[in-house]
């Protein structure tokens, strides 16, 4: 059974970064691809960011340019460093991973984003 684990959310002013990290209890390498989702409550879960195991990464339109999505095999982490924060970035932010054909997801770490 794979484990992830978020952290890093917090509260943040607009403008504002904040960087996530994923903590895998597996070798993260292990892992066909490794992605970033968000959640407003109410509202579908949005895709955020995703890097495969070839390093190859991948945005949402709402993100691009401002988020970056990284994975360090060392430390079994994959990241997200966000920047310019907006509040409408706020929401809970949920890792996966995918070791097909399963997917594991984390429980989640809240992001605010506010004045």
């Amino acid at each position: 059974q794979v484990q992830l684990v978020e952290s890093g959310g917090g509260l943040v002013q607009p403008g504002g970064s904040l960087r996530l990290s994923c903590t895998a209890s597996v070798e993260v390498s292990s892992m066909n691809t490794m992605s970033w989702y968000r959640q407003v409550p109410g509202k579908k879960r949005e895709w955020v960011a995703t890097i495969t195991a070839g390093s190859s990464r991948a945005y949402g339109d709402a993100v691009k340019g401002r988020f970056t999505i990284s994975r360090d095999n060392v430390q079994r982490t994959c990241n997200l460093q966000m920047n310019s924060l907006k509040p409408e970035d706020t929401a809970i932010y949920y890792c996966r991973a995918q070791i097909d054909p399963l997917t594991y997801w984390g429980q989640g770490t809240q992001v605010t984003v506010s004045s």
